[in-house]
C-alpha cells in the first residue's frame, strides 16, 4: 500500500474525518477496511486507558483509538516526515492534548518509556513488513513490566509470516488475513498480578 492512500477515522468523536498521509511510498497506512475490522475485534470502544502506537506512520491506529475513547496515546516513529504528519493530524482532529509524539527507534523508545514507569492497556505494532522481530519487542515489554494485565496487543504483519500463538505471557486471541496483510490480536496476562501459577493453580 502506498503512502498517498487516503484514510479516515472510522468511528467515535472524530468519525469521518480524513487523515493526512505521509508523502511518498515508504509508509503503508492501514486501510479503512482493515482498520474497521481491527477495531470490531478489539473494541470497538474504550473506557479510558493508555495506548502505544510504536510504528505510527500517519498515526491512524492510535488516533482511531483516541476517537473511540482511549484517554491517551504515545506515538513513536523513526521518520521525520511521519512525525510531522502525526502531529498535524492530532492538531487537526483536536487530540493534541491527549498525545505524545516522539521520533525514535522502537527498542530505544521502549527503554525510555519503561524508565517512566508507564504501563499500556492497548498496543499497536504495525512495523515495515520486512521486520520479523515483533515477538522480541513483546518479550522486551514484558521484561520491562510495561503492560497492564489483560492488555490487548495488535500486530499487523505480512501474511506470509506467522507469529507463534504464545509469546511469553501473550496469547493469541484472534488471527485474520486481508490479502497480503495479516492481523494477530494478543491478550497479555500478568501471571504475578493475577496470582495464577504456571500450572494453573493459585498461590497465596
Amino acid at each position: 500500500m502506498q503512502g498517498d492512500i487516503s484514510v479516515r477515522v472510522i468511528a467515535g468523536t472524530a468519525k469521518g474525518r480524513l487523515l493526512k498521509a505521509v508523502p511518498g511510498i515508504g509508509t503503508r497506512p492501514t486501510t479503512d477496511k482493515v482498520k474497521e475490522a481491527i477495531f470490531s475485534m478489539i473494541g470497538p470502544y474504550f473506557d479510558g486507558g493508555l495506548g502505544l502506537d510504536l510504528f505510527a506512520g500517519t498515526g491512524g491506529l492510535g488516533i482511531e483509538a483516541l476517537s473511540r475513547g482511549l484517554d491517551r496515546v504515545i506515538f513513536i516513529d523513526m521518520e521525520k516526515t511521519s512525525i510531522q504528519v502525526i502531529e498535524d493530524n492530532l492538531k487537526t482532529l483536536g487530540f493534541k492534548d491527549q498525545a505524545e509524539v516522539y521520533r525514535n527507534e522502537a527498542q530505544r523508545a521502549l527503554q525510555v518509556l519503561s524508565k517512566r514507569g508507564l504501563k499500556f492497556d492497548l498496543i499497536f505494532l504495525d512495523p515495515p513488513y520486512s521486520m520479523k522481530q515483533v515477538d522480541e519487542l513483546l518479550l522486551q515489554m514484558q521484561q520491562m513490566d510495561m503492560i497492564q494485565d489483560q492488555a490487548t496487543v495488535l500486530v499487523e504483519h505480512d501474511a506470509k509470516h506467522v507469529y507463534p500463538d504464545g509469546i511469553g505471557r501473550f496469547k493469541v486471541r484472534k488471527r485474520t488475513n486481508y490479502g497480503e496483510t495479516a492481523v494477530a490480536i494478543y491478550l497479555y496476562t500478568d501471571i504475578i498480578r493475577t496470582g495464577g501459577g504456571l500450572d494453573g493453580t493459585e498461590h497465596s
